[in-house]
């Protein structure tokens, strides 16, 4: 049912370039927040200032504003309540939340250093027991800690996990426990001051009231840490409930492995410059984890939101087929109005994707060949390639395509061909057509053999558009003088 309280949060780094497992969370949150007519938070995790940059920022805003994705609260214009919504502009918030931990006992000062830390993991993995933190520092003496301090040693801050299991449902998983033995205290604040992310995410969760956590199935660990903390900053007031978590399942690239960042395939940005439609790409990637129906993959955005509900995510990993989301893309290409789809293969139309110079564009013979380009498209890249032969003053030839289509006595064809041509109507698909189709005839020829000498030489491929609507549009004049060319070469 619809819950006009839910309010869910995307909170990407501002790191490298977006991919689309990042997406595909961003699309299961906003999803959830319009169904149920909820909030959608945008926060910046930008703590991490040897990594973090102002391009990775900028790159997201306008990556989520391409995919069409809008948030009710978040950075830049749109501020909110819980303002800012970028963790470097909150420090002094976790300084404060760190310092209420500490005075209610829920974490303490951690003098360990690494080279000890690294010591005992090593003996407790020899031992066969749990390698994590082992509380060394849990119950120090004011006098061991002044002790330390004069010593020079610098601490770190971690929080007191409970002694006992923790479980909750996650609204993908259902039930799970995790053991004590399992989830050791953890550090919150490194020594130097600054707060990890293990502070800071909860934190402005519980600041933001976010109800549901909707996040990747890697940080499905980390939640008995959170809910542990949780329960302190509502004992200190900070917090008001525990929110809901689900965690996603991976997505997988080649190999069954995990698609990380570093798979070329899982660059956003490859998407866009290859001419995906944001429809499109969202389509698919709604796919990987959920599903609309048994028997229906194509769908509009706003049928997703209408339909989505988070209990339906399988938790199985989602394998990414390039080719299955290359065909969903087809579909919503054909889905667009003409004008729509004219519209959307501009940027292709001009410099730097077009090899013709920009006032040899016609904008009339485009709108002409737009409906039948229209049927041929998986990227709205392809249309380049596709119309270049309108707008060049000669096409260019693809020789494997040549070689393919130049065998027997190709000039013969050409010749018979621009004859029955010449006296055809050049304002009829079919008379073109006719014409073809009797200079095949003549040399005993059926109409696809017959073609693609003819298709090449004005084309300069022999694959393409509907060839008799595109000799239409071309016209008499420049169709006959590339025959003329095409004779030329081969009798060269």
């Amino acid at each position: 049912m619809a819950n006009a309280n839910v309010r869910v949060r995307f909170c990407p780094s501002p790191t490298g370039n977006p991919h689309v497992g990042l997406v595909r969370t961003a699309l299961f949150n906003w999803a959830f927040a319009r169904h149920h007519g909820g909030t959608f938070v945008f926060r910046i995790e930008d703590t991490d200032a040897a990594r973090d940059s102002e391009e990775s920022y900028q790159q997201l805003l306008d990556s989520l504003r391409w995919l069409g994705f809008t948030w009710d609260e978040g950075p830049d214009e749109v501020g909110g309540p819980h303002a800012p919504y970028r963790q470097s502009q909150r420090m002094d918030i976790y300084r404060d939340v760190a310092e209420k931990l500490l005075a209610g006992g829920y974490a303490y000062h951690c003098f360990c250093t690494a080279v000890e830390l690294e010591a005992r993991r090593d003996a407790a993995r020899l031992a066969g027991k749990p390698s994590g933190y082992d509380g060394t520092c849990r119950n120090l003496s004011a006098d061991r800690i002044e002790r330390y301090r004069a010593e020079g040693r610098e601490s770190i801050v971690r929080f007191r996990m409970p002694d006992e299991p923790i479980t909750f449902t996650d609204l993908v998983r259902g039930e799970l426990t995790f053991t004590p033995d399992n989830v050791p205290d953890y550090g919150i604040v490194r020594a130097n001051g600054a707060p990890l992310y293990t502070l800071v995410n909860p934190v402005d969760d519980a600041l933001m009231e976010i109800t549901h956590v909707l996040r990747g199935e890697d940080l499905l660990s980390s939640t008995p840490r959170q809910i542990a903390l949780y329960k302190a900053l509502i004992e200190l007031g900070v917090a008001k409930e525990i929110p809901a978590f689900g965690h996603l399942p991976y997505v997988m690239g080649e190999g069954n492995k995990k698609l990380s960042k570093r798979d070329p395939q899982a660059s956003l940005n490859l998407y866009r410059e290859r001419g995906f439609l944001p429809e499109g790409l969202l389509n698919y990637l709604s796919l990987l984890g959920w599903s609309f129906s048994s028997d229906q993959d194509i769908f509009t955005i706003e049928q997703m939101v209408e339909k989505f509900d988070i209990a339906d995510v399988n938790a199985n990993p989602a394998r990414f087929d390039l080719k299955k989301a290359e065909s969903i893309n087809a579909d919503h290409i054909r889905m667009l109005d003409v004008k729509a789809f004219a519209a959307a293969c501009e940027p292709w139309l001009q410099a730097p994707h077009a090899a013709w110079a920009p006032e040899a564009f016609d904008r009339a013979a485009w709108e002409a060949i737009a409906p039948h380009a229209q049927t041929r498209l998986t990227v709205l890249s392809d249309i380049t390639a596709n119309v270049d032969f309108l707008f060049l003053d000669e096409p260019v030839f693809d020789q494997p395509s040549w070689d393919k289509a130049m065998k027997g006595e190709p000039a013969a064809l050409l010749t018979t061909a621009r004859e029955k041509l010449q006296g055809a109507d050049w304002n009829d698909p079919e008379s073109l057509k006719n014409a073809v189709l009797a200079a095949g005839e003549a040399h005993g020829l059926k109409l696809g053999k017959a073609q693609a000498p003819v298709r090449v030489a004005v084309t300069g491929r022999t694959v393409g558009l509907p060839l008799f609507e595109s000799l239409e549009i071309l016209g008499r004049e420049k169709t006959l003088a590339r025959i003329d060319a095409a004779l030329a070469k081969l009798a060269a």
